[in-house]
């Protein structure tokens, strides 16, 4: 089972985009996202030093331009990726990535939404001095208790021994005074603290162009940063990406969520490394390999790679008949069908269905779209995986 990820923030270093740029069909892809962004992103992804690429304004797209146009080279006819990719995730900023990678939203509408994005962080960042200090090793509740203590936030938790901090500099300087026991502090270079309260008018500013954008469910499983949720309605999906700016990135869920889909191979998009190494900590000893796509002289590779773990069938694209509609579960546990579901013939847009329970928490489920049923999939009490379908429908208005 293939996982795709996206990376985030941070993965971008100087020159890294030159060598896939020699492909004319990609420079060509590369240079026409960039005009949409309004950017010369061609010089910032080649020519440009760390300093100017660390800016939030000009890494956001960078990465999400790369990412994209670097999937239509590893997938030169997307309509067969979705019948071998189970999932994609991106760290981040590369939520974008993965949102427009399965379709919910267009490669343009990404790079218009990043640009704004990265904007509006980048002046959230300027109006207090705040910044981000990866924690590593320690115990995890020691770690946490600590940066609780400060009043610093887990902006990020990327799994077992990787939390990053974030919050003011003097919250910052206070825990460097008095740091977690057995943890290793790792100052970040980033213009501010993301993924907390501080980013809170950015997202306002998101949420006004978002209302804009027209979305479609996505054509394989997204998995959410937010809690690591199989994601399967494309407005859910863009309302998570924007509130996700001033909330924490909970990556380690989202490594949970791959490990109950029961994932064998997690690929990279370019510039990679960052997100398998994570994975290959998370994931020791369990048999998931990892391919982290950096150069276009992999690419051959990384198809072969694809064969390898790519699923062809149903279980992992997501059939987008417009004859019908599927409601899937967001994570593992165990259904609980609503009794007025159970008896209904016709449900509501936006109707409660059930909920699923695990040992964490009790999630609602719902019917986006509304419509006629066709059949109940799972039955009450039955142990369901993330994204598995639970009820068919048939939309209300079609033929």
């Amino acid at each position: 089972m293939l996982v795709i990820v996206a990376p985030g923030q941070g993965a971008q270093t100087p020159g890294f985009l030159t060598p896939w740029l020699a492909d004319p069909t990609f420079a060509a892809r590369f240079e026409w996202l960039s005009t949409v962004a309004g950017l010369d992103l061609v010089h910032y992804g080649t020519e440009a030093d760390a300093a100017t690429i660390q800016d939030t304004s000009i890494a956001q797209p960078l990465l999400v331009a790369t990412g994209l146009v670097a999937a239509l080279e590893l997938f030169p006819h997307p309509a067969d990726a979705f019948e071998r990719i189970a999932a994609v995730a991106g760290h981040s900023v590369g939520e974008l990535t993965a949102a427009a990678g399965a379709r919910a939203i267009t490669a343009e509408q990404a790079m218009v939404l990043v640009r704004e994005r990265g904007k509006a962080m980048a002046a959230a960042a300027a109006a207090t001095p705040t910044g981000m200090t990866a924690v590593l090793g320690g115990d995890r509740e020691d770690v946490l208790a600590t940066l609780a203590r400060h009043g610093l936030v887990a902006a990020n938790d990327n799994g077992p021994g990787q939390v990053v901090a974030a919050g003011t500099r003097e919250q910052l300087d206070a825990l460097q005074a008095d740091p977690p026991t057995k943890a290793r502090l790792m100052p970040l270079s980033v213009a501010g603290a993301f993924h907390t309260e501080h980013m809170a008018p950015a997202v306002g500013h998101l949420a006004g162009l978002a209302r804009s954008v027209s979305v479609h469910d996505p054509r394989t499983r997204v998995i959410s940063n937010r809690d690591g949720q199989v994601v399967h309605s494309g407005a859910d999906l863009l309302a998570r990406i924007v509130g996700q700016i001033a909330s924490p990135v909970r990556w380690d869920l989202c490594l949970e969520t791959m490990a109950d889909l029961g994932v064998t191979g997690i690929l990279e998009m370019p510039p990679a490394g960052t997100l398998t190494g994570i994975a290959k900590r998370f994931f020791a000893g369990a048999g998931v390999e990892t391919f982290a796509l950096k150069t276009p002289d992999q690419l051959d590779e990384a198809r072969a790679f694809v064969e390898r773990h790519g699923e062809v069938g149903s279980r992992s694209g997501l059939d987008t008949s417009p004859t019908w509609r599927m409601v899937v579960s967001p994570s593992k546990g165990t259904f609980h069908r609503s009794e007025a579901a159970a008896d209904a013939h016709v449900l509501a847009p936006g109707t409660t269905i059930g909920d699923v329970a695990s040992l964490r928490d009790r999630i609602a489920v719902t019917a986006a779209h509304g419509g006629q049923v066709v059949e109940w999939l799972v039955e009450d009490g039955d142990p369901v995986a993330p994204g598995q379908p639970l009820l068919r429908l048939h939309p209300a208005g079609a033929a």
